[in-house]
Order: C-alpha cells, then sequence, then structure tokens
C-alpha cells in the first residue's frame, strides 16, 4: 500500500486538535507523527512525503503521478485530500491564523469560551454560524464586511442573543504573539476582540474526484456511498472531501470503512483470479 503525503493538513495550523477520544488536545502535528510512527511498523506500507499531482484511469486501476516525476499504478484509490478554506485577505489576518483566527468552533471554540469573539462572513449562513457560536460565549459581534441583507425575522433572532452587527468594511486585524486584540474597520471605532470565526467558504483540496466524474452534493462535497465508495469503480473518497461532519475522527472513522471495503474488493479480485 503507497501513502502519498504532501504534509498541507487542514489542520495544520491549529494549536490543538478536539474530539479524538485519547488524543483530545494534542497539536496535529504531533499526532501526525504518532500515525507516522505507527504506519513504520508495517513493511507493507509506504508512505511518501510527495504531492500528487495528476490521477487517471489506467488498464484495470488508476495511474497517479507525483511532484518529483514519478507515477505509481494502483487497482483502487482511496482519496483523502479534503477542503481548503478560503481565508478572507484581510490586513494582518496571517500572524493570527490558527492561534486567534480560526474557521471551525467545533476545533477552537472551547480554548475562547466566555471570551468576546467576532464571526466574520457576510450572507445568510454567516449569521447561523453566529448563532450557534452562542453554545461557547455570549459576547459576539457578527461583521459582514459590507452591508446584509437578513430578513427581519432573522435579525430578531440576532437581537435575541445580543449578537451585535458591524457592517463596516474590516481593513485589518490587530494584535500580538498570535493573540487578537481589536478589529479595525473603515470607518467607526475599532473592536476589541479575543478572536475571530470567519466563514467564507470552502473547496475541494483536488480537482481528482471532478476529473474522475465523481459526483457532488448541493454543498460541494463528493457524493460518496456504503463505505465510502464514488460511481467510479474503485474510486473511495474519505474525509472532509465527502461529508458535512468536517472531525478528524469521523474522517479516521471513514477511512477505515474504505479500508476494509477496498481490502474486501481486492482479496474477491484476486480469489477471483482477476491478477494484480
Amino acid at each position: 500500500m503507497l501513502v502519498v503525503d504532501a504534509g498541507a493538513q487542514r489542520n495544520r495550523r491549529s494549536a490543538a486538535m478536539h474530539g479524538y477520544l485519547t488524543r483530545d488536545g494534542i497539536a496535529p502535528a504531533g499526532f501526525l507523527d504518532l500515525a507516522r510512527r505507527e504506519l513504520a511498523a508495517y513493511p507493507s506500507v509506504e508512505l511518501r512525503n510527495v504531492e500528487a499531482v495528476e490521477a487517471d484511469q489506467a488498464d484495470d486501476g488508476f495511474s497517479v503521478r507525483l511532484a518529483d516525476g514519478t507515477e505509481a499504478r494502483s487497482r483502487t484509490l482511496l482519496i483523502c485530500t479534503g477542503v481548503v478554506d478560503d481565508i478572507p485577505v484581510i490586513d494582518g489576518i496571517e500572524a493570527l491564523y490558527g492561534r486567534s483566527v480560526h474557521h471551525c468552533p467545533y476545533c477552537d471554540g472551547w480554548e475562547h469560551r466566555d471570551e468576546p469573539i467576532a464571526v466574520f462572513g457576510c450572507g445568510e449562513h454567516a449569521a447561523k454560524y453566529a448563532l450557534g457560536m452562542t453554545t461557547w460565549t455570549a459576547d459576539i459581534v457578527l461583521c459582514t464586511d459590507g452591508p446584509h441583507h437578513y430578513d427581519d425575522d432573522l435579525v430578531a433572532e440576532l437581537d435575541r442573543h445580543a449578537i451585535g452587527i458591524r457592517v463596516e468594511k474590516v481593513v485589518r486585524l490587530e494584535g500580538r504573539e498570535g493573540r487578537l486584540e481589536r478589529i479595525v474597520f473603515d470607518d467607526g471605532e475599532p473592536l476589541a476582540r479575543k478572536a475571530l470565526f470567519f466563514c467564507t467558504g470552502q473547496r475541494q483540496g483536488s480537482g481528482f474526484a471532478a476529473h474522475f466524474g465523481a459526483r457532488f452534493t448541493p454543498h460541494g462535497a463528493v457524493k460518496t456511498g456504503t463505505a465510502e465508495r464514488t460511481a467510479i469503480p474503485g474510486l473511495y473518497v474519505a474525509g472532509d472531501a465527502s461529508k458535512d461532519a468536517q472531525l478528524v475522527i469521523v474522517a479516521a472513522a471513514e477511512g477505515a470503512e474504505a479500508a476494509i471495503a477496498i481490502n474486501t474488493e481486492l482479496t474477491r479480485r484476486d480469489l477471483a483470479g482477476e491478477g494484480r
């Protein structure tokens, strides 16, 4: 088995990983290091630190071209390339992302419980995101980065939960040592905040699934069936690329399901004499 990993995990900027029993609070890099060390005990597993740049169907399986110019062939292919978050283009965000600016409340909300936070985004989904953050804190301001078009019922719900709205354009985030201190707008007073959570969209981490003709959900996730199978024979997709519940423990469970299905499929083919 060949595992290709370019080291661009979605949560690599987070300080800690949550929701994974026995590993709660571990740094993502530490979790990845443990996984690599455990895999090293299995001689049948090869781990290559390189990016997969192209994938095609070939013979009775798949051909994957790697960034180092080599090619790998396999009878089945499991895509675990996840999604990429669309990070807002705001001055100062790079120094804060992963420490006090985040995209996932389930990953980083606990660290900012009871703190003054901001939610950045426009549209109805941003307002609902802000309402969801009441799980962790009651001090929330929604920054829409421009005029919003919420209906009266949604505005009333935000008001009931004391969620303020700032419609001015956000021009800069200020803080020290990775800790957000204030949000600066193009007009009006700066807003003191300890954290900012953004919901500005995401996209597939690779175009492989689309290239093979996989189907997608209305939310842009790869549509999979039992054991993470796609409609393309031999092609599986697990993790954030295929599910709305984007958690490490969910991705691991999907990977285990896919692994069992792949092993079952290959064993059947071997017993039937279909070759390797």
